[in-house]
């Protein structure tokens, strides 16, 4: 599956809520999530229009490491229409 190239920060938190994450502070126009599913994990998501794709593939590799999930199986969870 291909990274999204129009996703901005705020979508992609609403995204990552559906693995339990919720957005524990603010700095700035950083954003720090947290979920406790799989043991606690924090991630920093910039609130940039829109989120440059390296910045965005580090971040999916990221949660998908955590949660022991390919890429791939990560952005269809995250990303599917239905």
């Amino acid at each position: 599956m291909r990274i999204p190239r129009d996703l901005d920060g705020r979508e992609l938190i609403a995204a990552l809520g559906k693995l339990g994450y919720e957005v524990t502070r603010q700095s700035g126009s950083h954003i720090r999530l947290t979920t406790s599913r799989n043991g606690v994990h924090h991630i920093t998501i910039p609130e940039h229009r829109p989120l440059k794709v390296g910045t965005l593939s580090a971040i999916l590799r990221d949660v998908a490491v955590h949660h022991s999930l390919s890429r791939d199986a990560l952005m269809a969870s995250l990303f599917s229409k239905t």
